[in-house]
């Protein structure tokens, strides 16, 4: 029996999706890319469902400029979590997460060093 009530109040949830390129180039070094998404839920296992979904959605393949096939796919979906305030308007705060290690994350985050 589905306990789901037929019109639940969606949530808005923050998914946090992990896609990386590839390709079969000699040398080709993968690149990562860290998106979050707006995702309305009934539920957090509802919106973990149509995070995997868009993720798998947003994969693609191409050829770049010089005619080569590259490839991005989901990684993992890395967290799926409501977001921080109910109201949105200029200011709010969606998404906040923590971390030990700055040297990892300078290393990591590629505009700290001023790469992108």
């Amino acid at each position: 029996m589905n306990n789901v009530p037929a019109n639940p109040e969606l949530t808005y949830y923050i998914a946090v999706i992990l896609y990386e390129s590839t390709s079969n180039l000699p040398g080709y070094k993968p690149l990562y890319q860290e998106s979050f998404v707006l995702i309305k839920g009934a539920s957090e296992e509802d919106a973990k469902v149509k995070a995997q979904d868009y993720g798998l959605k947003e994969e693609t393949s191409y050829l770049n400029e010089n005619q080569q096939m590259i490839v991005w796919s989901l990684k993992k979906i890395i967290d799926v979590t409501p977001v921080l305030e109910e109201t949105l308007s200029d200011g709010s705060e969606v998404y906040t997460r923590h971390f030990r290690n700055y040297e990892a994350y300078w290393a990591f985050e590629p505009l700290l060093g001023g790469e992108l």
